[in-house]
């Protein structure tokens, strides 16, 4: 129903003004504002949009080879943002203490200067027959998941240990980190015993969000076969890998191909000025090739292993990643 106006033009009712209104809401809600307007509709997005550029971090390692004197962690923190890095993976052999005091420090001086704290590498393992050493093994891993936690660090570097039948690290790496098996035991027995570790620290793992990565390090975890035997075995989201681009000295780039689409975070090694113990040519076009087709998203971290000074070997390095990845 229409009413007169003095005009005697004829208006709409209030009701019929509403329910027009509401049209004209459904029309925009369906066709978009943009078709109303007489635009071009908008485009879908495209199949295979521009992949995101990886961040590049650094272990604080790369300034401190484990030779007097150490450097402090804060002090390659600096170090790191000056020369442009988006991260830093903290060594924990490298920390002054454990206080929570020095924790927060560490952790808002990365904050002030921009960086993830995003990676935390530690040192244990799980290869001896003797249960205590093992239990002593896993009470150091939940100690350390809880300070990453402590440091809002989402991933924390894993060993699955070694037989140490050879004791020099130096004669290890001069045998490309192969060592006899302990007398009266078995592979089968050690890869047992890192599993049934590595279970116990996954509750407390996912109570700190913290996800593990078992790198190519060394004993059982010296070859892709010997590292997936493990990842497979757990089958938790809290167990990933660690992939560390210079550990594998035979067939690297197939094996770095097997474990990519598991890893949770990549060490980049280079060696400016010759490597500490071996050096290698890494095709790093080779690698990015790799990570793009398990579709790694997650952080790059400088390992610098050469014995040119870290002022000027890792620059050099984050130039090279740079431009690969």
């Amino acid at each position: 129903m229409k009413t007169n106006d003095p005009d005697g033009q004829n208006r709409p009712t209030r009701r019929q003004f509403a329910e027009k209104a509401a049209g004209a809401a459904g029309a925009l809600s369906l066709f978009g504002a943009a078709t109303l307007a007489g635009a071009e509709e908008p485009k879908p997005p495209a199949k295979n949009p521009p992949r995101p550029r990886l961040r590049i971090g650094v272990s604080t390692y790369s300034f401190w080879h484990f030779r007097d004197p150490r450097a402090e962690v804060a002090d390659c923190i600096d170090q790191a943002a000056a020369m442009g890095f988006d991260g830093v993976e903290i060594l924990h052999r490298q920390m002054r203490d454990e206080s929570n005091a020095y924790l927060q420090k560490l952790k808002r001086r990365a904050f002030v200067n921009g960086l993830d704290l995003m990676g935390f590498s530690i040192h244990q393992g799980f290869v001896s027959p003797d249960p205590e050493v093992r239990k002593q093994n896993v009470e150091h891993t939940l100690r350390c998941i809880e300070l990453a936690y402590k440091l809002g660090i989402p991933t924390l570097r894993l060993n699955t240990g070694r037989w140490g039948t050879i004791k020099s690290f130096d004669e290890l790496m001069a045998n490309k980190g192969i060592e006899p098996i302990l007398p009266g035991h078995t592979e089968d027995e050690a890869f047992n015993w890192v599993i049934d570790a590595i279970a116990e620290l996954l509750p407390r793992a996912e109570e700190c969000g913290v996800s593990m990565g078992l790198e190519n390090h060394w004993g059982l975890g010296r070859t892709a076969a010997g590292l997936l035997r493990i990842h497979d075995a757990i089958k938790s989201p809290w167990l990933k890998i660690t992939m560390d681009t210079g550990n594998f000295l035979e067939n690297p780039y197939e094996q770095l191909e097997m474990i990519a689409r598991h890893a949770v975070l990549v060490q980049a090694k280079t060696y400016f000025g010759g490597g500490e113990w071996y050096t290698l040519d890494i095709d790093y076009a080779r690698v990015a090739a790799i990570l793009r087709g398990a579709n790694y998203r997650g952080y790059i971290s400088l390992e610098f292993e050469g014995k040119e000074s870290a002022e000027t070997g890792v620059p050099k390095s984050l130039e090279l990643l740079r431009r690969y990845l």
